[in-house]
């Protein structure tokens, strides 16, 4: 078996003004597409090219599990954006985001925050933890949740190459613009319920 590049869900421009095709050009057509051959490459001729991704990231190690991580994360984080997003949660994650935040304004807050100060490469997560309760991480490179026992629901990626063609270094106004204008509540809510 080998691994794919997904398909975006959404056309290269669909995220202007906020995140541009050029961007997405390079993030998903040579970073992304990147993790996909390196990955390919590494499990030629072993068992592990039978895995899943799910299965790589809980056991693999060094290239194998930054590679697979990196594959599924990137993809991740194209459901979690969406043209036209933003707004405020509707459904199961916006009663989870009342009871267990607070309020919407102090869930993004969370996430704004977790974004923003994340010390170098990495994501800042909403997750379901093993009791039902919403939390947000933050992980260093290729790191996913999933390993903690994790179910991630909505993601935003913090390496530079997710932002610094359109923000430069302004990592702060590219995670607001994400919580504003493109995160996809929806999608948590299609995570909560494969969660059940």
């Amino acid at each position: 078996m080998s691994f794919e590049l997904p398909t975006l869900p959404y056309e290269m421009n669909a995220l202007e003004p906020h995140i541009s095709a050029r961007t997405l050009e390079f993030h998903y057509g040579k970073h992304h597409r990147a993790y996909v051959d390196n990955l390919n490459k590494a499990v030629q001729g072993k068992p592990e090219a039978n895995m899943s991704l799910e299965e790589l990231i809980q056991s693999a190690k060094g290239p194998l599990f930054n590679n697979a991580a990196q594959i599924w994360n990137h993809t991740f984080y194209w459901h979690s954006l969406r043209p036209k997003g933003g707004g405020r949660p509707r459904g199961k994650i916006a009663e989870l985001v009342k009871r267990d935040c607070g309020s919407v304004e102090e869930c993004k807050n969370l996430l704004a925050t977790t974004a923003k100060t994340h010390f170098g490469s990495g994501w800042a997560w909403l997750v379901l933890d093993a009791a039902g309760k919403l939390q947000v991480l933050g992980t260093h490179d290729a790191d996913n949740p999933m390993r903690t026992g994790h179910t991630p629901l909505l993601t935003i990626d913090v390496w530079e190459h997710a932002y610094y063609l359109d923000y430069q270094n302004q990592r702060p106004r590219y995670v607001e613009t994400v919580l504003e204008k493109l995160i996809h509540w929806d999608f948590a809510n299609e995570n909560l319920e494969k969660s059940r």
